[in-house]
């Protein structure tokens, strides 16, 4: 079965209406809040628009996961725990919908309030929200939920915290944060984060593993485990937000199963035998000729493809500038140009892909190909003698011609190498002091797709004289050394959505260069990328947003910090044919493919 329809122009009409809004509401208790503008859904809205508010309810699922873990901790640095737990155990203030760029409504809260200038958010607790064992969610757990998450939680919470000048009850059931200074997406942003029970870490460390199990208030919980290879999580009969319109035809199943593997091939097999309810494929042509078994063809298994419109985000293999054979932009290009996309693309899946061709391509925010204009020059312009080549004039990837040598791609390779001051001595790169140019190839055990990739494209640095070691590990090793930036070129995928923000700085900011566990892996330190961060936080208009996206796309891509491989404009799913979605999709329309949020057993 290919997708279900998919009305493009709607959703695009869906960007531009809440983009283009300037100003902010003032200050009242309203029943949500969008970045940019008003909330699409009207006070009374009886349920999201991409869902099916008549869902039936119950049965069971069980899905693949590549790896193990070792902690029921989800919110802390250290440990591995399972994300269905973290993401059906909790809940947080405010709930997002896919169908807007970036809008949430009331969850626990039952409204949000803030000033003029978004310098204060303040939120008010439902009464009847409670955590799983029965318990009132209370102003003090909330409060507490938030420092501990901003001062031992995992870094991406610090950075949010770090701008809270005040943090208070104002009442019963409402706090108020008030910020070091005003923020536009703040406000939002201190939405998201997930409540805990105070109690429940009485006595106990907040920043260490433990395979004891905070406790929420989310849809789910904890029915039977089986450390490191299973967990079951079981509709919790008593869930408080059951009947919220926010939840309307959300969390529709009563059994989520994940079963972890050794790799992704053993786990397909699992599906292939009936025991795996789905799998989100990511190869093309393992989608066109690897899912001819029996149960396709009679039809108990689905092929979907679902499409989105979000950015293609960046995916390749990330180049760590903290190791000093990265620090050059011209060592960097020259991996880049050894990179034979064309041939390796059609050597793995059939050439259908299409590349990655800068961090928030497939979107209005994608940077131009051509010079930099207009406000994005603007923006660009004081820091211009510091950004790389190409930021401002214009920078592309190179494109081969297909076949295995890539004669053109490694004449440019080499040219830069040497410019660098690498030479060829008998086979061997080696820089002015006789040191060869030597690193290590850093790689997660079961990733066969990205161990093919490698392997290809190391043949080709092989081929230039350099000396490439693969080293695979578990992903509890992985984890571990990629947390405090233990590589050299290594894997790495980070998604962007239609409304980049605060997340951006944990992305890219120079905090993370030597802070252990942000998503910087290249470890860059770029003022300019922090500026275009800064502007589009407090920008007010639409035309100001854009442009200082469209400027960090350039800053990024010219960095020539990651290696692009490809993306996918839609999801490649196969499921059960019991297991069924809704037709009206959400502009992030492959969110589908992640969760089993508003999926539902159609046998029940």
């Amino acid at each position: 079965m290919l997708s279900k329809y998919f009305i493009r122009s709607r959703a695009i009409a869906t960007v531009v209406a809440v983009t283009t809004s300037v100003g902010f509401a003032s200050a009242e208790p309203r029943h949500g809040i969008a970045m940019y503008g008003d909330p699409a859904l009207p006070p009374d809205f009886v349920s999201l628009p991409h869902v099916n508010a008549d869902a039936p309810k119950g049965g069971s699922v069980t899905f693949a996961e590549v790896g193990s873990f070792d902690s029921l901790h989800p919110f802390i640095l250290n440990g591995s725990a399972p994300y269905g737990w973290r993401v059906y155990g909790f809940e947080s203030l405010m709930g997002r919908s896919w169908d807007e760029p970036f809008t949430l409504y009331g969850l626990l809260a039952e409204s949000v309030e803030t000033g003029p200038n978004r310098d204060w958010v303040e939120f008010t607790l439902r009464q009847e929200a409670t955590f799983s064992d029965g318990s009132p969610v209370t102003v003090e757990d909330v409060l507490w939920s938030y420092e501990m998450l901003g001062t031992q939680g995992h870094p991406r919470y610090h950075s949010s915290w770090a701008k809270v000048a005040k943090a208070e009850a104002v009442g019963e059931r409402a706090v108020r944060f008030t910020f070091t200074r005003p923020d536009n997406e703040l406000p939002l942003i201190l939405g998201l984060p997930p409540i805990l029970k105070k109690a429940a870490f009485d006595g106990r460390a907040f920043d260490r593993p433990s395979m004891e199990a905070p406790i929420g208030s989310g849809p789910y919980v904890i029915e039977d485990l089986n450390a490191g290879r299973s967990i079951t999580l079981k509709k919790n009969p008593d869930w408080w937000g059951s009947d919220l319109p926010f939840n309307r035809g959300q969390h529709n199943i009563d059994e989520i199963t994940y079963e972890y593997f050794a790799d992704g091939d053993i786990a397909f097999e699992a599906f292939r035998g009936g025991e795996i309810s789905y799998v989100r494929e990511t190869n093309a042509a393992k989608w066109d000729s690897n899912y001819d078994f029996p149960a396709v063809a009679t039809g108990k298994v689905i092929k979907s493809e679902i499409p989105h419109q979000r950015p293609s985000g960046i995916a390749g293999f990330v180049m760590n500038t903290r190791n000093p054979l990265f620090a050059d932009w011209r060592v960097r290009e020259a991996m880049i140009q050894a990179f034979n996309f064309e041939f390796i693309n059609r050597t793995l899946n059939g050439g259908s892909q299409p590349r990655i061709t800068s961090y928030f391509a497939n979107s209005q925010l994608a940077m131009s190909d051509g010079p930099a204009d207009g406000r994005v020059a603007e923006l660009l312009a004081p820091f211009a003698q510091d950004l790389p080549p190409g930021t401002i004039e214009g920078y592309a990837l190179p494109v081969s011609d297909g076949q295995k040598a890539n004669r053109k791609g490694r004449r440019a390779a080499l040219k830069l190498l040497e410019e660098a001051g690498w030479s060829a001595e008998s086979g061997t790169l080696k820089n002015a002091d006789g040191a060869p140019f030597a690193f290590e190839f850093l790689l997660q055990a079961g990733s066969a797709q990205e161990a093919n990739i490698a392997e290809l494209y190391i043949e080709a640095l092989t081929a230039l004289g350099m000396d490439v070691q693969i080293t695979t590990v578990d992903s509890a090793q992985y984890k571990e050394r990629t947390q405090i930036y233990d590589f050299a070129m290594t894997p790495y995928s980070r998604p962007m959505s239609l409304s980049p923000g605060t997340e951006q700085r944990l992305y890219w900011g120079s905090d993370g260069v030597e802070k252990p566990g942000t998503r910087n892996w290249m470890g860059m330190d770029s003022p300019a990328a922090e500026a275009m961060i800064d502007t589009m936080l407090t920008s007010n208009s639409q035309e100001d947003f854009i442009a200082s996206v469209k400027a960090l796309d350039r800053i990024l891509t010219a960095g020539r910090y990651v290696v692009p491989i490809w993306y996918q404009p839609k999801s490649y799913l196969a499921h059960q044919a019991d297991l069924q979605y809704p037709e009206r999709l959400p502009i992030y329309g492959d969110w589908l493919g992640f969760m089993p949020d508003i999926w539902w057993i159609a046998s029940q």
